[in-house]
């Protein structure tokens, strides 16, 4: 139940860095006892928003201005730094996104918590050790003692987080803000942390300000949605009437831009199909899909895997025998031409372990990959090189696979050189621009830097140098998982019109299973480094045959 009480109102809030306007007019309140979202795209100004209720926005060459801004009845504009000191953390805490980045690498995760409770209460280390266990206790975090004396590396994705969110909640604040909390855990950790931030909402009555970019996600979680754009607050009401009767256009593009469980469409809409109020959606009937599948297969494999293992030696002490561990357990797969071939699984279940074997970049330990009949051998240079010409990979992260200091045209042109494509430097610069202008983007960014660009432009840039080298088959390791879900909408579209132009074939792994079904003919379901089912995609969904693959697909939000 919501309560009435306010307990942070803005109104008229404005922001400006270096005369350029960031947060224009924000009014909004959050009430006690309330789940309140903000959901938008990177850059629309939902962290600065959030940055801003801890006095942690920007202070150089900046301007933040209100008609009210107060917390708990509180004015913020007279809070000096010793009062921001003693509100964070204790009436006002944060959960981040990565929280790899937010713990400190060389000290245990119960230390870390402890430093929390110094700063803000008397007590002896004694005691706060106790609160730290029970805080671990109260976050579902498996054997508190151990979790206390671990290391962050020690720990899962979804353990870290659980330990961020214990230190969140250590001092017992008014107001948690989670900043997309979840975007890079898989959805079955995904759905754990949010039942546990919603547990812990109704235990403590504290209020909650979820910011995330996923309406899928919020729907099930939060009481009120504010939708943010362009440092505006367009749209704003109550989670049931905003998802049943989404207003604005923006709105409706973040809504439907994300692929759906119960259709098929031949193109995802994106927002400017909203904003111009011109999409049609257009569904793949069953005789169509049936069609598409029987040609495929007609075909003989362009992969063949048999019985691949992947295993990597452990350390080991003096006088002890090494110890293995056990990345990937006799898979077998084929792979077909134009076929896209789903994989999916939670994190450190061998995916891209397996993906790396098959273009022996991490050459597997036994077993067989066949490429167009032939196998590969290790020790023969030239077919390795033949074979990443033909295989490329597409990876999550496109700001970290492009070199900071090179221009988008050299990175492009890069692999043009490496294999020998093209010889003169005017062929490679008209090849350059050919690949740019196939992925979508204007001959002006061939020029530019990898930091001027955008987390979709930058993507575009990674897919145009995967086909430098015109490929056969694309790797596609969680290729969209770091974009917004209308600028993921973009590039599935473009890498499903790629496909239908150029003829190719993708591996495409990922974790969201609502992507892998749009994009995918057939699925994979890893686990535990084994390859426990391979069906149709849509049988898959329809009727999963392992209780692991039913978990991954109730997991999906709604």
């Amino acid at each position: 139940m919501i309560e009435k009480e306010r307990l942070f109102q803005t109104e008229a809030l404005h922001f400006e860095i270096q005369g350029k306007s960031i947060l224009d007019d924000l009014q909004f309140s959050i009430y006690k006892n309330e789940i309140l979202a903000i959901v938008g795209e990177s850059g629309s100004g939902k962290s600065l928003t959030a940055l801003s209720l801890l006095g942690l926005q920007p202070k150089t060459n900046t301007r933040l201005e209100s008609k009210r801004l107060e917390f708990d009845g509180m004015p913020m504009h007279a809070l000096t730094e010793k009062d921001w000191e003693r509100i964070r953390g204790n009436e006002i805490s944060m959960i981040f996104q990565e929280p790899q980045s937010s713990l400190n690498p060389s000290m245990r995760c119960g230390k870390q918590v402890m430093e929390v409770l110094q700063r803000h209460k008397k007590e002896s280390k004694g005691i706060q050790k106790a609160l730290v266990l029970t805080a671990f206790e109260d976050v579902k975090l498996p054997d508190p003692e151990r979790i206390f004396n671990a290391y962050p590396h020690q720990l899962s994705g979804g353990q870290k987080q659980r330990v961020m969110i214990a230190m969140a909640l250590i001092c017992k604040p008014k107001l948690l803000i989670a900043d997309e909390p979840t975007t890079a855990l898989d959805v079955t950790v995904q759905k754990e942390i949010v039942e546990l931030l919603k547990d812990l909402q109704q235990k403590t009555k504290m209020s909650i300000l979820f910011i995330s970019h996923d309406l899928g996600l919020v729907k099930s979680f939060a009481h009120r949605v504010l939708v943010m754009y362009q440092g505006r607050i367009i749209e704003s009401g109550d989670t049931v009437t905003l998802f049943e009767n989404p207003q604005q256009p923006y709105t409706k593009g973040l809504l439907f831009a994300r692929p759906k469980m119960g259709e098929r469409l031949k193109v995802l809409p994106t927002l400017s199909d909203y904003e111009n109020n011109a999409f049609a959606p257009k569904i793949i009937s069953d005789e169509e899909r049936q069609e598409h599948l029987a040609q495929l297969y007609k075909q003989k494999p362009i992969l063949e895997v048999s019985n691949l293992k992947k295993r990597y030696s452990g350390s080991h002490a003096w006088f002890q025998k090494r110890t293995s561990v056990t990345a990937v357990e006799s898979v077998d797969f084929s792979l077909y031409p134009g076929e896209t071939l789903g994989l999916v699984g939670e994190s450190g279940c061998g995916k891209s372990s397996l993906a790396k074997a098959l273009i022996y970049l991490d050459p597997p330990t036994s077993g067989t990959v066949k490429y167009q009949g032939e196998p590969i051998h290790k020790g023969r240079k030239s077919q390795l090189v033949a074979l990443r010409k033909d295989m490329q990979f597409v990876f999550q992260d496109p700001y970290a696979a492009l070199n900071p200091v090179m221009t988008i045209g050299k990175a492009i042109a890069e692999p043009l050189h490496v294999h020998n494509i093209v010889t003169s430097k005017t062929e490679r610069k008209q090849r350059t621009l050919e690949l740019l202008h196939q992925v979508g983007l204007s001959d002006d960014f061939e020029h530019r830097y990898p930091h001027e660009l955008s987390g979709g432009q930058r993507q575009r840039v990674v897919i145009a140098r995967a086909l430098a080298t015109q490929p056969r088959l694309l790797i596609c390791d969680e290729a969209v998982a770091a974009l917004d879900i209308s600028v993921q909408a973009q590039v599935l579209n473009l890498l499903n019109r790629l496909k239908a132009e150029l003829g190719l074939s993708y591996l495409f792994i990922s974790h969201d299973l609502s992507v892998v079904k749009f994009m995918s003919d057939r699925i994979m379901v890893m686990q535990n480094g084994r390859l426990v089912e391979l069906q149709d995609s849509d049988a898959l969904y329809e009727q999963p045959e392992k209780d692991y693959t039913k978990k991954l697909i109730a997991a999906i939000p709604a």
